[in-house]
Formats: C-alpha cells, structure tokens, sequence
C-alpha cells in the first residue's frame, strides 16, 4: 500500500540523482534570497496541493524542489554570509540519505552497535580537537548545539549537587547560579529556564572591547555570589561568539573555575573547527582542560543540519546526569563493554545522527576538513580587506571568518537596516544586522560555505556599495 512500483522508485531516485548533482552549479546561478515574502500566498501555495489522492513520485518530488528553490533563504549558496547554517557536503547529504533508509534507532547498543560505534568513535576524534586524552571522552550527539548547551547545565547541576537528579532544585540548601560571556549564544538563557533554574540563574559577565569575558569581573561576581550565600556550579567560555566571532580567554578562564571548584564548559559549536587550521589552533588554548564542550558538525564541519555534539572528560558525568532504569528497554547486551546511548543524553529514541559526518570524513578525511576551514579563514579575511579598502567601518576583532562592519557613520543605525534590506531585496547575497555590546549596531557578514570564493564577496561588496551611496 506505500511501497512504490519498480518503475516508480526508479523515476524517483533518479529525478533525485539529477537534483543534488545540479544543485550547487543551480544556487550559484541564482538568489540568495526568495523574491518575496507573503504568508498569504505561502498558504495558499501549500494548499493547493491535493493530498487526499496520489500524485506520481517524480512529480512530486519537482513540486517540492521547485518551490523550495523559489521560496526560501539558501543558506548553501555560496553568497550566503549568514548564522553559521554552511552547504552540506554531498557526502553528508548522502549519509542523511542512507540514514532514512536504514532508519536504526540508536538508543540501544544492542540495535544499532555499528552506528553506536561510529558515533563512539566520531566523539573521540571530536574531543581530541580540543586536545583531550581518548580514553577519557565520552558524549553524544544533539539536535544541535542547543540541547548540547543544554546537556552541559544539566550535567553540570548533577555534578555539584548529588541531591539534584532525585530532589530536584527544591532539595538544593542555597540557589544554584552559572556564569557566561555577555556575548554568549541564547541558548543558555532558555537552558536556564528548561531546567527549572529560571532565567535570574545566569550571570552575564561584562566583556571587554574586543567583546570577549573579562576574567577579572569573572572572578568578583563569583566571590559576591559566594558572600550573598548564592551556589556558583558552571562557568561558560565562547570560542567564536555568534555575534561576532569573539574568542574568550579559555586559559584565564578555566583556572577560575577551577579554583572555585566549578565546572567549566566550552561552547565551541561553530569555531571548534579552528583547530583545523594552524593559524587559528591557539583559539583552543585552555579548552584541553575543559569539563565539557559543545561542537556542532552541522557548522564548520559542512554536515546536513542537525548535527550538534555535547563532550566530556569527567567520568561517568553523563550517566549521572541522564541515567534511568527501566524495565523495557534492550538489554542483550547488558552484560558487554557497550554504551546505550539513550542513558547518556536528554533524547531516548533517536537517529544516527553522526552517520553524515562519518561518511564525509571517509570521503574525505580530516586532510579535506583541514583544506576547507583553511580557505574559509582565508576567504574571511579578504571580506574584511575589501569592506576597509572600501571605506567600511569593522567593528570587531577576530581572527575567524566573520565581520561586523558599518558605515563611516556607525551611530545611523536606520542606514544600516535600509542596506541589508536592500542586500535582502537583490537576491544577490544574504547578510543579517546585529548590535554589539547590546548597543552598537551593525551589519553582520560570515563566511559559512566552502564553496565561497572571493569573487563572491566580490559581488556582495559591490552591492553593499550600491546601497550605501542610495541610503547614506
């Protein structure tokens, strides 16, 4: 009843084979951006499809393709300098592929003990980027960075608090509180919040001009919250802000951690792949002795989306923080050397996900990664030379390839809007506007795609030009 003829599938597969072949050739050759943004006609579009009877297989997959070409942002086109959302590999899009149709759930070991131990052995190779010891790394897979900031407050809070998994914040004797940069991504913010600490838990540190956290207002918030009775357990540091790529001091920060005894987390999830490239690895410095860290290989790692991954060196943390028992689950292998991976995250059921990864690291080893941050570092710094060569104002300082930058009049934020609009209405390329320090505004370009070339930032130089002289 939902199995396709042999006719079928092969029209199918093949009209897909044909779409991922002509696919970047495709977006180069097109917008960036959709030519309009109705909700209405958006609605009406989908409605219009009828889903009561069958359509043939080809027809429809067109239909999809078609409209998703016209009608949406293209975070894989190579003018896209966006939030870190890169092109996939076409290896990765193919894990993806085999990963459907295998469908394993890896909860289990005992299920799924290849895909477990890909996924085992994809940790270890991630935690050695940060310079950790093999033996001694264990995590898991995430959505995306997220649930792996997530995972790191969680794991965290059971660490401190041996009361926490059973009693729960209403069995702790004084309040629990963490630290993070000023800077740092939201999603610690919501973590706050999902895990019951509420949102006046998170400590936000002051930054300095190049918009890292300042150890030494670090280290004072610390000791007020120790003489207010408050219960300081986490401090965070960013390798690559999504804001503007702001590195924080890991080697200032760690040893205050860890002189207060508090876990210290590295929430690394687009710029932990700088340590593929020589000239950016001193970025890591500190991270070696990190509790934890986050990496997502759906940013620099080109891998399909979602692929975030939560690490760790303390023994047994994640056991602690996510272990149930239960009567259901497989247990054939019990008795084995194995991890059950569903006993190490906040998902049960889940996908292979580290599957895309893998196989793009087959294809193209560690020596493709290392070529291909390399170049993107290379193509960032160029964006750079030409929005100065051209009378751009650049607000931040980073090595990585991001650049915050305005007018020679940064207080006019209105212009700014006016020119990324403008970009946005084009269909030539695809940049966002920010504010820096919470104040200063600014227009926002990333180098995400490895297929990005300078004749790229080429064209979205010029048409920056262009709306600059129509709006300032």
């Amino acid at each position: 009843m939902l199995d396709l003829t042999a006719a079928e599938s092969e029209k199918l597969w093949e009209a897909l084979r044909r779409l991922v072949a002509a696919h970047p050739e495709r977006l180069d050759a097109g917008r960036a951006t959709p030519a309009e943004l109705d909700p209405a006609a958006m609605r009406s579009l989908v409605d219009g499809f009828d889903l009561e009877s069958p359509t043939p297989p080809d027809e429809a997959l067109s239909q999809v393709a078609e409209a998703l070409y016209e009608h949406q942002v293209h975070p894989p086109h190579p003018r896209y300098f966006g939030l870190f959302n890169p092109a996939a590999t076409e290896a990765g899009v193919a894990g993806d592929t085999l990963t459907a149709l295998f469908n394993p759930n890896v909860a289990a070991w005992s299920h799924s003990p290849f895909a477990t131990e890909i996924e085992q052995r994809l940790v270890r190779e991630l935690g050695g980027l940060f310079g950790w010891e093999a033996d001694a790394i264990s995590g898991t897979f995430t959505a995306g960075g997220m649930e792996a900031n997530h995972s790191a407050v969680l794991t965290a809070l059971s660490a401190a608090f041996p009361k926490f998994g059973e009693k729960g914040l209403r069995g702790l004797d004084s309040d629990p509180v963490f630290y993070v940069s000023a800077e740092c991504h939201h999603s610690f913010h919501r973590a706050a919040r999902v895990c019951g600490l509420g949102s006046e838990a998170l400590r936000a540190v002051p930054v300095d001009k190049r918009l890292r956290i300042a150890p030494e207002a670090l280290e004072a918030m610390i000791e007020r919250d120790l003489g207010r009775g408050k219960a300081p357990f986490l401090v965070v540091g960013t390798v690559g802000t999504t804001n503007a790529g702001a590195v924080d001091p890991l080697a200032a920060v760690g040893p205050i951690a860890r002189r207060h005894g508090l876990w210290f987390h590295v929430d690394a999830a687009w710029a932990g792949a700088a340590a593929l490239d020589p000239a950016l690895l001193s970025l890591l410095d500190g991270a070696q002795h990190a509790d934890s860290a986050t990496i997502d290989a759906h940013k620099w790692l080109s891998a399909p989306m979602g692929a975030g991954v939560f690490l760790t060196q303390r023994a047994g943390a994640l056991e602690r923080a996510f272990r149930i028992e239960n009567p259901y689950m497989p247990r054939e292998a019990a008795s084995g050397d194995t991890t059950d991976q569903y006993q190490q995250g906040l998902q049960w059921s889940r996908r292979f996900i580290g599957l895309k990864l893998w196989l793009s690291l087959r294809i193209h080893g560690w020596e493709g990664y290392r070529a291909a941050v390399e170049n993107m570092r290379r193509v960032g710094d160029y964006l750079e030379e030409r929005l100065r060569a051209d009378g751009w104002l650049v607000l931040n300082d980073t090595p990585l390839p991001i650049v915050c930058f305005a007018t020679q009049d940064p207080a006019d934020a209105a212009a700014l809007e006016a020119i990324r609009a403008h970009v946005f209405a084009s269909g030539e390329a695809w940049i966002s506007t920010t504010r820096l320090g919470g104040e200063q505004a600014a227009l926002r370009a990333c180098v995400t795609n490895f297929r990005t070339r300078k004749g790229d930032v080429d064209r979205l130089v010029n048409c920056l030009n262009q709306a600059r002289q129509r709006f300032t």
